[in-house]
């Protein structure tokens, strides 16, 4: 029997909701999630510690330790890697004091891994610091059964023709709302900027919006945002695919992306519309180099969803405009009617790493 031969039905959750048998949080002891992302530079791991006490600041927390040749992020003779806590979150599934801790990884001279790209994201955001730059990053997603099967899909053919799936309602054209629905509290009660949720164009696949962030913010809150929505995921027997175009939904399906969006003071000033058509010229000077980095193979992943078909530009030639989802970078028609706001990125994959596409558009603009 292989991984294919079995189906997994909404709602799952059932049997796992009460996973603790009644026990509250410890009154003393706190546990604290270790959370990392590994050496595909797209799945997440974590592990868990007790702590006598709660560390008062994100200093306090220790460096930990992994193995790295089981992470794809060393050699099985020299695996010791170290995480180093950067971010901590209330645990919105242990409760109580319990932490939810983002790391980045080091390597045995402690200097960062390859898919640690966050060391990099967080100088250059120090070096723009007083242009105070906000983000936001839409996340699409697809919830699919653990065949690797989209949720609500037949398992021998195709749903009606997309349509009447976007902002839907109803059990014949939604599928899934009990992870969105979980995910979007959890991530209120760890504490997220969770702006907000809905379901989008492809059957079975949702968004979910973080923002507004500063700086290296966005790439912290996103990368736990999407754990706590794999962890809810995992609750109700189902699998989250951040694959911006799976091989079942290569026809006439909308792929999934990451949109982001961005703005520096200025944007948001009175006038602000003129440094937004300003960034445009840097944004299409570096389009070539944003496009290996805004998903983690390189740009790959991008072509098979960047055609200039199903709300995408091309991803081979740089465009921009006002309320055109068509283009590389759109301009809200309400920013371009108040004359000042913010410009959205709708390049990025949705298995983009936040750190490399938040830098990215940093340093495209700023640098």
């Amino acid at each position: 029997m292989t991984h294919l031969n079995f189906e997994t039905r909404m709602p799952l959750g059932q049997a796992v909701i009460d996973q603790f048998l009644g026990l509250r949080p410890h009154p003393t002891k706190i546990q604290a999630t270790y959370v990392w992302i590994d050496g595909t530079g797209e799945n997440l791991r974590s592990k868990t510690r007790t702590f006598d006490r709660l560390p008062k600041k994100i200093e306090d927390y220790p460096i930990w330790n992994y193995d790295g040749s089981s992470t794809g992020q060393a050699k099985g003779r020299d695996s010791d890697r170290y995480l180093r806590p950067v971010a901590a979150y209330p645990d919105p599934f242990l409760g109580g004091a319990n932490k939810l801790v983002m790391c980045d990884t080091l390597d045995h001279e402690m200097q960062p891994t390859a898919t640690n790209h966050r060391q990099a994201c967080a100088e250059i955001m120090n070096e723009i610091r007083d242009t105070r730059p906000w983000f936001g990053m839409e996340q699409e997603y697809l919830i699919v059964d653990r065949d690797e099967h989209p949720l609500g899909w037949p398992k021998h053919g195709f749903p009606a023709p997309q349509g009447k799936y976007y902002c839907s309602v109803g059990a014949d054209r939604a599928f899934g709302r009990e992870v969105v629905e979980t995910h979007y509290r959890a991530c209120l009660h760890a504490g997220l900027n969770i702006f907000g949720t809905n379901a989008e164009v492809t059957p079975g696949q949702w968004e979910f919006q973080i923002g507004t962030c500063e700086g290296i913010d966005m790439g912290d809150q996103l990368w736990m945002s999407r754990y706590i929505l794999h962890r809810v995921a995992e609750q109700f027997g189902v699998c989250v695919s951040l694959d911006p175009k799976p091989k079942v939904t290569m026809g006439d399906w909308n792929g999934a992306g990451c949109h982001t969006n961005f703005s520096t003071a200025e944007m948001r000033a009175p006038g602000g519309i003129a440094a937004i058509e300003a960034a445009m010229e840097g944004l299409k000077r570096t389009h070539l180099e944003a496009m290996k980095v805004y998903d983690p193979h390189g740009g790959e992943d991008n072509l098979r969803r960047l055609t200039g078909r199903h709300e995408t530009s091309s991803a081979d030639k740089f465009s921009w405009g006002v309320a055109n989802r068509g283009c590389s970078i759109r301009i809200p028609r309400q920013v371009a009617a108040e004359r000042k706001g913010y410009l959205e990125d709708r390049r990025p994959s949705s298995n983009c790493d936040p750190y490399q596409v938040t830098a990215m558009i940093a340093q495209s603009i700023l640098l």
